[in-house]
């Protein structure tokens, strides 16, 4: 099968949708799938141009995928109109390669990912051109994340325009996939026809992150402390990350643990103010891919925070590989969400936004061995059952040569239906 993914973020960038953009490609691409990708040139988390890149079009092949990159407009902050303006510069430097590629290429498949939903039309148009199926795959609900990290206001003429735009991709595209269950859920609610609708997970690393006592960044950055609490990845306004800060202040008394921050983001600058003077708090940079292994066993306790009314809009990326590592999760979510469903018997939930439930959350397993033990080796099994990157990627697969066989069935086939 020819697919042509469209995917504003993409591989080498380390955490988040490109991440799984690139392991998707390439993963298919193994399958025995031709693959092609048009994407942004990479600049997240750190919302800036990553080093060895520059701002024009380019292709290469990449671990057995053919890569179209594109420039795009990039702001320092990546927030309310400059976020727009960010997303319709992709649209269009995006669109020419897409065009292109679909005479040239003549994919069966043309698969876009959200975000960045207002690039969804430039897929949409290709694969019109080429005869192709069409398929969106959920990451995140962007309008209403934009609603809840207050990116854009709910009501108005803007939120109506939004609505309405989301509405008609939802209804334009062949079928759509997203990453959880309460996402599959929340489209159906939106209006998709159910047998539209599948899932497709993130994964964990399985194989690359597996539990182990001891980890490379306790003596490289000179944790004296018995525990650490660890949140890994990006630093926006959606996690509510504050509230690790808040959690760092109320458990000062606590010389047994640590907490470390590792992300990049447009919060980042902010998040070092609220913390400034803390000796309990410290904050590096996203970690290679290499050694998130290393990273994660330095955790005692994961933490997961998210803004109160977010937290069904997205199932973030990092908890699968947070439950490979055998430590229990703190997530600051509503009892009922998804991600307390995902990590129940293998974490503790607690108010979010709130430093004060996040501490005595983490207090309560720092108290009690057996019970961190315990959600620790749940969490791994947990990741084992449901986050296997070849058990994911191989039903997919399979679902992709189905659907084909269905739009394109053979001579023989035909013949024995009639």
């Amino acid at each position: 099968m020819r697919i042509l993914l469209h995917s504003l973020n993409y591989a080498p960038e380390p955490t988040g949708i490109g991440l799984y953009s690139g392991g998707l490609a390439q993963s298919l691409a193994e399958l025995g799938h031709e693959v092609s990708v048009v994407c942004a040139v990479p600049h997240y988390p750190k919302w800036q141009l990553d080093k060895g890149y520059r701002q024009r079009w380019s292709t290469s092949v990449e671990h057995g995928v053919t890569v179209w990159r594109c420039p795009l407009y990039v702001p320092p902050g990546g927030g309310g109109a400059k976020r727009i303006a960010h997303y319709v510069s992709f649209f269009l430097s995006s669109l020419w390669p897409m065009l292109r590629l679909s005479r040239k290429f003549r994919p069966d498949l043309v698969l876009c990912v959200a975000p960045s939903l207002i690039a969804a039309p430039v897929g949409l148009m290709a694969a019109k051109r080429a005869g192709a199926l069409s398929q969106l795959h959920i990451q995140d609900f962007e309008v209403e994340a934009a609603f809840a990290t207050e990116h854009i206001s709910g009501g108005g003429k803007a939120a109506r325009l939004a609505r309405w735009f989301e509405r008609k991709m939802l209804g334009a595209f062949g079928r759509i996939s997203t990453i959880s269950p309460e996402m599959a859920h929340k489209l159906e609610e939106k209006g998709v026809p159910r047998h539209h609708i599948h899932e497709l997970r993130n994964w964990a690393e399985i194989e690359h992150i597996k539990p182990q006592p001891q980890s490379v960044y306790r003596e490289r950055w000179k944790i004296a402390a018995r525990h650490v609490a660890l949140y890994s990845g990006s630093i926006a306004q959606k996690q509510g990350i504050e509230s690790i800060i808040d959690a760092a202040r109320e458990l000062a008394h606590r010389k047994d643990l640590m907490f470390v921050i590792c992300g990049n983001g447009p919060r980042r600058k902010a998040l070092e103010d609220y913390s400034e003077g803390m000796d309990n708090v410290q904050l590096h940079d996203l970690q290679p891919m290499e050694e998130l292994g290393e990273l994660l066993n330095l955790a005692t306790v994961h933490l997961l925070p998210q803004r109160r009314n977010a937290a069904d809009l997205v199932l973030p990326s990092k908890l699968a590989n947070m439950l490979a590592s055998g430590r229990p999760v703190v997530a600051g979510v509503e009892p009922g969400t998804g991600i307390a469903r995902e990590i129940e018997g293998a974490g503790l939930a607690c108010e979010p936004e709130s430093g004060t439930a996040m501490a005595r959350a983490i207090e309560q397993l720092l108290n009690d061995d057996e019970l961190r033990e315990t959600l620790g080796e749940t969490a791994r099994a947990r990741a084992q059952e449901r986050w296997s990157r070849e058990s994911i990627l191989t039903q997919f697969d399979g679902q992709l040569r189905e659907w084909q066989a269905a739009a394109h069935p053979s001579p023989s086939a035909v013949q024995s239906l009639g």
